[in-house]
Order: structure tokens, then C-alpha cells, then sequence
């Protein structure tokens, strides 16, 4: 017996090259078996999903849920259960000096799951509202290598990598400093960083240079003046060389990483994201990120094909995280899925700096599969 079958979906599972209409089932937390016609008398419960999408549970690369204990934290159950995000990496909210409480009180107690880049700042994100803008980097006796490594070591069951933000807001005067510390902390603990650039300085290309094959550039698709392309809308050399390099290049849209017109010219030039992700947050939950199926609307929109959106919200996540017994519903991974379906309504696109885009047909999600449990959709966005 199954604990659980979806049945007549549409699966969508780029990881295995699978577009076709089957049942899927679960067992002991686990995809059990991906088949055309799978019993419902086989299952303890079944789900009927005719005329809907199935896919790996969506990851969500760039997140900011550690609710109650920063001011920028959300809440990771609510968006989950309205976006279908199975899986939720929050970018460094938490550094040393509260990486104990993140766990406890937020990581361990959470339904969908949450893994973390460590911020290498001790103090993680203290200082973010529509208030207070402090950035965490803008003290160098904040970034403390030996700290950071020490907490990391203890936590490397839910850790992904090291995180650091740099730029005029969030690292003030300290320039490269706090993500070369990152990148050496990173190193000794066999991990990628994902490096944040806001205001310069230092440049979009300072920060390129520097990272790594399968360290993570964020905000990739900025507006002017950290955009990826020049004025004549080609693509800036430092953006080419580090993709070329096996740098990875995510979305983490937030309040200010992510604009159409970057992101045209780009896929105008055959260049994708790998990432598509939220970089949610208590300044943008409510507009212009909203969630992931947000902002993989807009990149749907935008004219990138279904397959590809899901690509970069599933497999690409999984192996960027290194945990690809996620992002695929191959028989023996972890027992996530989403449900899609396309919505057919005016919806009124909006990127960070304003410029709007129309759509007749969003991407909506009735329920997910966490563990192999059905959680239907709690709350719309």
C-alpha cells in the first residue's frame, strides 16, 4: 500500500526528461512509483489532479524566513502553503551569532523544508525595515571568519553555503572584504558562497571575477547601475566569462534585484537564469515578489517556455544546492511535489523599477506534497 496517489496529472519532471500524463505515488516520505495507471486502491488516499501539472516540489533559492527573530523574516508556512514551495533556503538571515535560535525555533518546528546559506556577518541580517537599513557588512568586527566557520561546522546538515552582501548598503565601506572572508570560509568547509552586490562599490565586475565554479551571483538580473548588459543591451563581458566559468546566476527578485528589461536582453541573447527564485521578505511579500510562483509567472510571461521555468525552479535548485534527491520525482527522492495549474486572469506584472507587464494567465498551485503528505492551498496570493 501507498501512503498517498496523485493521480492523471500532467508530469512535468525535467530531471528525468519526463513530459507525459501519470500517477504518482508516495510511500514512507519517499516517491514510491511513477506510473501511467497506479490503483487508487493501492493508496491509503488519492488525489485526483486531471488537468493539472505535477512537478518535483518547487525550491525556492533565495529566502528570507526566519520570522520572529529578523526583522526582514516571513513566514515560511503561509507562503508555502499559497505558492506551492516545498523547500525554502533562506540567504543568510541568520549568522554565528543567531544561527542557534534560526534552527531551533524556525528550522526544526517548519512543514516545508528550510535549509540556509550562514551570513558571514556574526549577527546575520539585524538591521532591515522600511525604517532601519543597516547593513550587517558595514562593520568589519562583525565578520568574524573563525565564527562563522565554527557555527557552519555544527550546522552542516542544514547548511548549503556561506552567504555575503556586499555593496554601499548592506557592506558600507568595507568593499570586497566581507565576501573574500566568505569565499575563505566557504572553502574550508567545502561549500559555494552566494555573493549580494546592491549599490556600488565595489563593481559588478570586482564581485564576478572572484566567484567561483558553483558560487552563487544573486540578482542577476539588476536594474541599472549593476545591470548584466551595457547600454546597447549587450551582455557585459565579466557576466559572460563568469557563466562561462560555471558560475550561477539566480534571480532573487526582493525589492530590488530584478528588472524585465535586463532579463529581455538577456534572454534575448539566449541566456537564461539558472535560478529562478523570490528573495521573499517582510518589504516584499506584498509586491513586487510576492513568492516564487510569482515570479516564475513573470518569467512564463516574459516568454520563457513551462519546462524551462520548472527547470529553474526544481532540478537547477537541487544540483545548485547539492541535494539532488530534491528537484526530481525519481523513484527513491524525497517525497515533494507541486500541483500547478495555469489560471486564466488579467494579472498586472510589476519588477522593481515599476515598469508593468499584462498577462491573461498566472501560475497558481491548489496543493503540494511534502513528505508524501497532501497539504491543499491555504490562502490566496
Amino acid at each position: 500500500m501507498y501512503d498517498l496517489v496523485l493521480k492523471s496529472g500532467r508530469v512535468i519532471d525535467p530531471a528525468q526528461g519526463l513530459d507525459a500524463r501519470l500517477d504518482v505515488a508516495f510511500a514512507d516520505g519517499r516517491v514510491a512509483e511513477v506510473a501511467a495507471d497506479i490503483p487508487a486502491s493501492r493508496a491509503t488516499a488519492a488525489q485526483d489532479v486531471s488537468g493539472k501539472i505535477v512537478t518535483p516540489g518547487l525550491i525556492d533559492l533565495h529566502t528570507h524566513v526566519y520570522w520572529g527573530g529578523t526583522s526582514l523574516g516571513v513566514d515560511a508556512e503561509r507562503i508555502a502553503r499559497r505558492s506551492g514551495t516545498t523547500t525554502f533556503i533562506d540567504a543568510g538571515s541568520a549568522g554565528a551569532g543567531n544561527f542557534a535560535g534560526f534552527r531551533k525555533h524556525v528550522i526544526e518546528a517548519s512543514v516545508p523544508r528550510i535549509l540556509a546559506y550562514i551570513n558571514v556577518s556574526f549577527a546575520g541580517i539585524f538591521g532591515f525595515s522600511k525604517h532601519v537599513m543597516v547593513g550587517e557588512c558595514g562593520d568589519m568586527r562583525l565578520v568574524h571568519p573563525h565564527e562563522c566557520l565554527r557555527v557552519a561546522n555544527e550546522n552542516l546538515d542544514v547548511l548549503v553555503g556561506v552567504k555575503a552582501r556586499i555593496g554601499a548598503k548592506a557592506g558600507g565601506n568595507s568593499g570586497m572584504a566581507p565576501l573574500h572572508l566568505a569565499i575563505e570560509v566557504a572553502d574550508q568547509l567545502g561549500l559555494p558562497v552566494m555573493a549580494h552586490i546592491d549599490m556600488p562599490p565595489p563593481t559588478q565586475r570586482e564581485v564576478l571575477d572572484v566567484l567561483r565554479p558553483g558560487d552563487v551571483f544573486t540578482h542577476c538580473f539588476r536594474p541599472f547601475p549593476v545591470a548584466p548588459i551595457h547600454a546597447d543591451r549587450s551582455v557585459r563581458e565579466e557576466v559572460l566569462a563568469a557563466r562561462e566559468r560555471g558560475v550561477i546566476f539566480d534571480i532573487g527578485h526582493g525589492q530590488g534585484g530584478f528588472s524585465f528589461n535586463s532579463c529581455r536582453a538577456m534572454m534575448e541573447q539566449g541566456i537564461m537564469a539558472d535560478a529562478i527564485s523570490s528573495d521573499v521578505h517582510a518589504l516584499c511579500v506584498d509586491g513586487p515578489a510576492h513568492d516564487l510562483l510569482s515570479v516564475m509567472s513573470k518569467f512564463l510571461a516574459l516568454g520563457m517556455p513551462l519546462t524551462d521555468v520548472i527547470r529553474a525552479s526544481t532540478q537547477n535548485v537541487a544540483k545548485t544546492i547539492r541535494r539532488e534527491e530534491l528537484g526530481t520525482l525519481k523513484v527513491g527522492a524525497a517525497g515533494d511535489a507541486t500541483v500547478l495549474e495555469m489560471r486564466s486572469e488579467r494579472v498586472t506584472h510589476v519588477d522593481v523599477v515599476g515598469e508593468i507587464l499584462h498577462s491573461d494567465e498566472q501560475i497558481g498551485s491548489p496543493g503540494m506534497v511534502i513528505a508524501g503528505k497532501w497539504l491543499p492551498e491555504s490562502a490566496s496570493r
